[in-house]
This record gives C-alpha cells, sequence and structure tokens, in this order.
C-alpha cells in the first residue's frame, strides 16, 4: 500500500529524488511537473504492479510504499499531452527509468514498442503499445556499505599520472585473475592487477564510462556493442555488465569495493562522464526515460520544440539551461563523490555544458554551480574541451581550477616525432607546459593534461606501425574514425617481422612516452600502451567488445618491454621535483647561477635564438630543466638542490652530433635514457659533442 497524506516533510519541500529505502518501505519521487498523472510500477518478474503517486509538490509527483525494499525491480508510467510539434511526448505506454536510479538492471531489446511514435510514420503519431517487456528496470537499492577508514590518497595534481583504462577491457585477458571476475569491478579490485598498477608507478585510474549505458539498436543490428559507453541511461548507477554479481543491486556494493580497494593501494578514481547526451538519440530515437518525463526541460529543442538540437553527434543535447537537469547533473556528481568515492571527474565533451542559448559561456549556470558547490569544488576536474558547436574547440578556456585535455600536446608531439613538424616551436609551448594556453586565466602547469594516445584514435604501437586506418571490423566502410592520424609506420604499413622496422617502432614509442613523461604538465597513459597493445589500425574501436580492444597480458615479443621504459619514467619523475613542476618557466636569469629556470639549445649547444626558433627544417630540440630548491634538506640545514637535466629530442631520420652546454649550464654531464639504446657515452664533459641516432631522445643528469 502506499501513503496517502504528506505524512513527512523535507526541507527543500520534498522527499530526495528516485527510491529512498527508509527500513520499513521506499518512498518514490518523481520530477515531472507538466505530467497529468504518474505511476511507480513494481515488477515481480513480468509482473507489473502500478501504484499511483498522489502526492506532488514543485513538480515532484511522490509516495511511500510499505514492504517494499533492497532489489525491488520498478520504472514509471507518466501521464500527460502527446503533442511533438511542442515538444511534449507523455506516453504512459511506455516504461520509463528513474533518472535517480541507483541500479539499473537488462538490456533494451530491439522492438518498436520502445518508441514513443509509430515506427514508420513521422515522430508524430503515437505508438500505444506497451514497452515493458522490453527495456531496462531500474532497482531498489541499499546504499548501506562499511568503508572502514578509506584512505582517499588525494594525490597533488603536480605529482598525478592518469592511466586511462576500460573497466573490462582492462582484465577479459588476464591470465592471473579468476575468470569470473575478468571483466568486472571486482576483476580491477583484484590483487594482481593493483600490483601491476603500483609497481608501473600510476597515481590516478580514469575510468571510460561506467554510468549505466545501452548500445545502439544500429550497433546491435550489426552484430556489435557501444563498448565505449558514451550513450548513457543513468546518471546514478553503475553499469550492470561490469559487475562479477550481476545485477539486483549488487554492482553497487561491487563498485564501491573497487575503489576501496584502489585507495588503499594509493591509487586514486576518475570518472569519465558523459552528461552532454543521453541513449534516446533524436525525435526518431526509443523512450527510455528522459523524453517521456519532461521532454521539454530535459533536452534542447529547435524551434517550435519537434526537432532536437544536436552539439554531441549522437542525436540530442541534454538541456543544462534548465535549473532542475543542472540539479540532476550535480545531484549525480556529489552522489558518486559522497557515496561512491570516486576522486574526480573527465567531463566528455564539455563545452556543451556550458552553453547558454548557443554560444560557449565559461560564466554560466554549470560551471558556477560546479566551482562554488562545497563538495564538487574539492575533486580533480578535466574538461574534454571541445564539442560539435560552432565555437566548440575551447582548449584553453575553462576557468580555474579545471584542467584540459590539451590535444596541441598531442599533435605538437606526433607531429615532431612522425617527421611532419613545422620547426620545433610549437614543441618547445607544450614541453614547457603550454602557458600560452593556461597561464592568463591564473592556472597552473597542471591544468595541461597532456596525452598522445588515448581511447579515441590509434594506440602506441599502432601509431608507429600505421599511417592510415583500418577500421572495416566496424561496418561502416572504413569512413569512420580520424583521417589525420599524424603517424609514422617506419616504411611498411601494419605488423611485420622485419627486425630493423620493428627495431625502429620501438625506439619511436619509448622517444613518445619520453617526451609525454618528462613534459611539463600532468601525464596521461592510455592502459596497454605500456606493453604494445595494438587494435590492428582501428583508430576508432568504440564499437569492439572483444580482443582487439582488450589489454594483452602476454610477454611475448619486445612490445612488452615498454613496461620497464615506463616504470624508468615514471620513476624520474616521481624521485625529481623539476618534471613536476608547480609553476610556469619564467625563462628569466637567476642572479646566484648565472642560468635561467629553462634553457633551449640547437645542436651547435647554442641557446635558440630567433633564426633556429623560426627554421621549420629544424629536428632537434635541447631542453635544459635546472633544478630548484626543495623541501629536503642536507645535515647542514641548507635546501637541497633538484637535480639538473638535460633532454634531447631528435626526430630526424639521420643521425646528428649535438654539443653539450657548458658554463653556467653544467660542468660535466651523465647518461641516464637512451630511447634507441645505442648510445655508449656514458659520460661526458662540457662542451663535448655526443652523437644521437635518428629518431631518440637522450636524457642526461647535469654535474
Amino acid at each position: 500500500m502506499t501513503t496517502t497524506g504528506a505524512t513527512r516533510w523535507w526541507p527543500d519541500g520534498g522527499p530526495p529524488r528516485g527510491a529512498t529505502f527508509d527500513g520499513d518501505g521506499v518512498t518514490f519521487a518523481l520530477w515531472s511537473p507538466m505530467a497529468e498523472r504518474v505511476e511507480v510500477c513494481l515488477f515481480d518478474g513480468t509482473a507489473e504492479r502500478r501504484i499511483p503517486l498522489t502526492e506532488q509538490l514543485f513538480g515532484v509527483w511522490f509516495g511511500h510504499v510499505h514492504g517494499v525494499g533492497p532489489g525491488q525491480r520498478y520504472g514509471f508510467r507518466v501521464h500527460g499531452p502527446w503533442d511533438p510539434w511542442t515538444g511534449h511526448r507523455f506516453n504512459p505506454a511506455k516504461l520509463l527509468v528513474d533518472p535517480y536510479a541507483r541500479a539499473i538492471d537488462g538490456e533494451p531489446t530491439d522492438h518498436e514498442a520502445t518508441f514513443g511514435h509509430v515506427i514508420g510514420r513521422d515522430d508524430t503519431v503515437r505508438d500505444d503499445r506497451d514497452s515493458a517487456p522490453y527495456v531496462p528496470r531500474s532497482v531498489v537499492v541499499d546504499t548501506r556499505f562499511d568503508w572502514g577508514t578509506d584512505p582517499r590518497p588525494r594525490v597533488p595534481w603536480s605529482d598525478t599520472v592518469l592511466y586511462e583504462l576500460h573497466v573490462r577491457g582492462a582484465t577479459m585477458r588476464h591470465p592471473r585473475i579468476p575468470a569470473e571476475l575478468r571483466g568486472t569491478y571486482a576483476g580491477l579490485a583484484h590483487p594482481e592487477f593493483l600490483g601491476d598498477l603500483v609497481d608501473l608507478g600510476v597515481t590516478t585510474v580514469e575510468l571510460l564510462p561506467v554510468h549505466h549505458f545501452v548500445s545502439e539498436s544500429m550497433l546491435r543490428g550489426r552484430g556489435l556493442t557501444n563498448y565505449w559507453g558514451y550513450n548513457t541511461l543513468g546518471f546514478f548507477a553503475p553499469h550492470a555488465d561490469y559487475s562479477a554479481v550481476g545485477g539486483g543491486g549488487g554492482q553497487v556494493a561491487e563498485f564501491k569495493a573497487m575503489v576501496k580497494a584502489l585507495h588503499e593501494a594509493g591509487i586514486e578514481v576518475v570518472l569519465d562522464v558523459v552528461y552532454n547526451h543521453t541513449a534516446e538519440q533524436n525525435e526518431y530515437g526509443p523512450t527510455y526515460s528522459f523524453r517521456g518525463i519532461h521532454n521539454v526541460a530535459y533536452y534542447r529543442l529547435d524551434g517550435s520544440g519537434r526537432r532536437y538540437r544536436d552539439l554531441s553527434g549522437t542525436g540530442n543535447t541534454l538541456n543544462l539551461r534548465n535549473p532542475d537537469v543542472v540539479r540532476l547533473v550535480l545531484d549525480s556528481l556529489r552522489y558518486w563523490v559522497e557515496e561512491m568515492h570516486v576522486d574526480g571527474f573527465r567531463f566528455d565533451l564539455a563545452p556543451v555544458l556550458t552553453r547558454g542559448e548557443g554560444d560557449v559561456d565559461m560564466s554560466g549556470p554549470f560551471l558556477a554551480a560546479v566551482g562554488q558547490d562545497p563538495v564538487l569544488s574539492k575533486v580533480k576536474l578535466i574538461a574534454e574541451p571541445w564539442d560539435l558547436g560552432s565555437d566548440g574547440y575551447q582548449v584553453g578556456a575553462f576557468p580555474p581550477p579545471w584542467s584540459e585535455w590539451n590535444d596541441r600536446f598531442r599533435d605538437a608531439v606526433r607531429e615532431f616525432w612522425s617527421g611532419s613538424s613545422d620547426g620545433v616551436r610549437d614543441l618547445a609551448s607544450r614541453l614547457s607546459g603550454s602557458s600560452d594556453l593556461y597561464r592568463r586565466s591564473g592556472r597552473r602547469p597542471f591544468a595541461s593534461i597532456n596525452y598522445v594516445t588515448a581511447h579515441d584514435g590509434f594506440t602506441l604501437r599502432d601509431l608507429v606501425s600505421y599511417e592510415n586506418k583500418h577500421n572495416d571490423d566496424n561496418g561502416e566502410g572504413n569512413r569512420d574514425g580520424q583521417d589525420a592520424n599524424r603517424s609514422w609506420n617506419a616504411g611498411v604499413e601494419g605488423e611485420t617481422d622485419d627486425p630493423a622496422v620493428v627495431s625502429m617502432r620501438l625506439r619511436q614509442a619509448r622517444s613518445l612516452l619520453t617526451t609525454l613523461v618528462l613534459a611539463t604538465g600532468v601525464p596521461m597513459l592510455l592502459a596497454g600502451d605500456e606493453r604494445g597493445r595494438t587494435q590492428a589500425g582501428n583508430n576508432n574501436a568504440y564499437c569492439q567488445d572483444n580482443e582487439l580492444s582488450w589489454l594483452d597480458w602476454s610477454e611475448n615479443g619486445e612490445w612488452p618491454k615498454l613496461r620497464e621504459t615506463v616504470r624508468t619514467l615514471l620513476r624520474l619523475r616521481r624521485d625529481h621535483p623539476v618534471f613536476r613542476r608547480l609553476q610556469f618557466f619564467s625563462g628569466r636569469l637567476d642572479p646566484s647561477g648565472g642560468r635561467r629556470d629553462v634553457g633551449w639549445f640547437s645542436p651547435r649547444g647554442r641557446e635558440m635564438d630567433d633564426a633556429a626558433w623560426h627554421d621549420s627544417s629544424l629536428r632537434t630540440l635541447g631542453m635544459f630543466l635546472a633544478g630548484e630548491r626543495t623541501a629536503r634538506r642536507a645535515p647542514s640545514g641548507e635546501p637541497v638542490l633538484d637535480e639538473s637535466f638535460l633532454l634531447w629530442l631528435h626526430g630526424g631520420d639521420r643521425a646528428v652530433n649535438v654539443t653539450l652546454p657548458g658554463t653556467p649550464w653544467a660542468s660535466a654531464y651523465a647518461l641516464v635514457l637512451d630511447t634507441s639504446e645505442t648510445v655508449t657515452t656514458h659520460r661526458a664533459g662540457a662542451g663535448d659533442r655526443l652523437r644521437i641516432p635518428p629518431h631518440t631522445a637522450v636524457l642526461l643528469r647535469a654535474d
């Protein structure tokens, strides 16, 4: 039964939205201010019991149902006007997922009843067939969990090393993880996997979307799935298919256990979140949730309201101009921080979230709300700073304390090592933290999330093995994915047994990794790059839930040895603050030492002049990083200077002789790292010449 009177009072004028279990029963609450009637539908198998929600306050329909509890499957039916010409698409024949559901079970079935309109007619003719047999269910969840002390790592931005990771793909092929745990949250929490992360030296995993998502019918029709997960259905629910226990709400506890285990290993958890669109696509898409609850509020609509605005490339755009939609997103974010204990977020197509009527507005309601929120303003916030709108490219434009994926770093580094760069000017800017992008807004070098590979594009191995995309398995005629990859295959397209080609590709990979990890800013590694994972040249594997995308844990061949290179680089970064700068370089002379905090050198050993900076044929750059005073103290009590380093990057296809800078920079140098693994000179004096092989990075410690 359900209560009939207003027996409770909440400070904000209504109950918490969603399904709240109190030990006696569940309060169901749904925001739908334009609805004429709302029913909560309880399911026992296929049997359905409909209960009217008779209370309404400030647009929220609610009621308390005694005798139900965690594990209860439910949905909503919302009665209201069907008037697509003005944006209203209420249809009580369609079972709707709760936007605040803490868990969701089941996959949609491809059936015409899942659409609010009649397929084959235009989108204005209502379909009155019941969708309940074909759509997912919301699940009531008991949110209690024993976190213990949960030592949240809280890694400073300057010390952060991000590791972009897919929950399923990470452990599906892991030989030392039990088969029943592979591809799950529990798999990531397994000691074998955690030990590997800790040993590698990453501080923070950035998980590809874990909000409950569904695959598009187009993909299911081709026998594929939405593997990456950028097709959200529930913003509060961890994706059920990533749970070893399955559904029924157990996925929530399993996710929490994963976060707790990662924290105990000293590793933060950042979520890749998709608040720019939902899984309902455009006006011709299915009705799963938002469309049938309050279409004109949840989505950006064009003209009279019949058509959807698409700034995400998926058919719809979530409407963050509406205060209640902003509340949904903020409630979701706070839930993942406070209840699920995650440490931050990477926002997919973040400019969409800032838009007013049309243009990007960095002072708009969403960013303002996040910036003043006492919970969200204290976690890591990362923007993917572009969308598909007319002014959608916003790299460098987000306000403090946001950090951003820096695709200009990616492009400059790829172009340099592939031999297509216009000299070294842009490379130097990216190596030194991209101050041209971030200094003017008062941000620090850690505003730049540096990367050379990510889930979207080539893996590192493919970047040095393919010049063209090979996406035929996606079923789109190889038309999908980027054409401009800024890659170089060392003369042979694809995999080869030629030892000279393989050796050059490994050298290129080591050089790219060295540039990434030692550059100023926050490095982000793509999971599996350290083991030479390949996608056979597919640069858009969003629909490949198979061995093409899963991490390969075998130790065969030379590629897995890249892992030792990454371990060495991350240890160098961790041990030397000069690679983890808190401030941008000033370039000013230090009167006491007679040198700058950074020095740029041509192969002749001289500081770069205007002619060198504008030499488009230059393929060699030296970067001297002067050690700073650190918090460490010598026995005498004097501050200890961090060591100084000279990094040479040579992207040419012939060896080059470089002259090592002398006073005041250094009197001698010692070899630390050589990505060609052929340099035999381990110590050299100032003014000496060092021969650097083609496509090689060399790191020297300055004495």
